[in-house]
């Protein structure tokens, strides 16, 4: 698609490539950053590796919440391998230069793009999961079936993929006179469009801003409607002991969305600091892009009795095979 485009559009194209100069300001340090980077990139793939064996191997996980978190963890392995590969290579082998179609594709897939807003996606099914299942229970076997974690992910994935594709294609016909040294690790939306040479911003950045709250903001809404009607229906049980058990299944829930919601508004705030701070918002971006894939697996694992379950019955299986 971004090929095509390109080649249609060659004439404004005077650059050919963009050069990724990293982290601002620590250019001469900024490879010591590469260990600990690459040992979270390590750990998000295994745990979520881990993660979706275990629910693949437990035929007792074979639910729809599972089903989600499995889905979760796939989108997750994406959005890190999406950028840190070629941070790591810019940061280790100094492979700074990027192509066009490649660095509009990165965009594509990176910031309020495919992955971050399909885990948001994600996070929204699995509201209405504990909802129904909290709420609804007589007629959750009959709502929340494979079918509908299908058309739930299918609708997630289109939503995601067709209306953020205009932000690529936006960028892509911009015109780039002579400036192609981006002050990032990866190919973001601001990165890149700062370097146009030309001034039609508005309608760019007014589609943007749209789809930001669009996409997220209804999401979080939806969220925060799920779970003012879950905590409305606990506070109306008369035994402690079953509200305790009805909140303890959307505890490891609460705690990723607050994080990962969190982090995107610090995010937001800081790129209007990021004239003065340059870097501050630079890092936020690339740790959103792999703190949470690492962390998400660990927080289910200890606060999910099933999760621990599985994972012991497949350590169990691992060391009995291995002796």
């Amino acid at each position: 698609m971004f090929q095509d485009l390109r080649d249609s559009n060659s004439s404004k194209f005077q650059v050919s490539e963009f050069i990724l100069l990293g982290f601002p300001g620590i250019h001469s340090w900024q490879h010591w950053i590469s260990l600990p980077l690459a040992l979270l990139y390590l750990l998000a793939l295994s745990a979520n590796i881990l993660i979706l064996i275990i629910i693949n191997k437990e035929a007792t996980l074979h639910q729809p919440m599972y089903h989600f978190l499995g889905i979760l963890a796939m989108v997750d392995m994406g959005m890190a391998t999406n950028i840190m590969p070629k941070i790591l290579a810019i940061l280790w082998f100094n492979a700074k230069s990027i192509s066009l179609p490649e660095c509009f594709l990165q965009m594509y897939m990176y910031a309020i793009h495919c992955f971050v807003a399909m885990e948001s996606g994600i996070f929204v099914c699995m509201a209405i999961d504990r909802y129904v299942a909290i709420c609804r229970p007589l007629h959750y076997p009959s709502i929340i079936t494979g079918s509908f974690v299908v058309k739930a992910t299918v609708f997630m994935a289109l939503r995601n993929s067709l209306t953020t594709i205009p932000i690529p294609v936006f960028a892509a016909q911009r015109q780039y006179c002579s400036k192609n040294q981006i002050e990032h690790c990866l190919c973001s939306n601001l990165g890149v469009t700062s370097l146009s040479c030309d001034d039609d911003k508005t309608v760019k950045s007014i589609y943007q801003l749209l789809l930001a709250w669009t996409l997220m903001g209804s999401d979080l809404g939806l969220i925060i409607l799920s779970y003012a009607l879950i905590l409305q229906s606990v506070l109306k049980l008369n035994s402690a002991e079953a509200a305790s058990k009805a909140l303890s299944t959307c505890t490891s829930h609460l705690i990723l969305i607050l994080f990962f919601y969190t982090v995107i508004i610090v995010i937001s705030i800081t790129h209007s600091a990021a004239m003065t701070v340059p870097l501050i918002p630079v890092l936020l971006n690339v740790l959103h892009n792999v703190i949470p894939p690492a962390l998400n697996p660990m927080v289910y694992a200890l606060k999910n009795k099933g999760l621990r379950q599985g994972l012991y019955k497949v350590l169990k299986l691992y060391f009995k095979e291995g002796m």
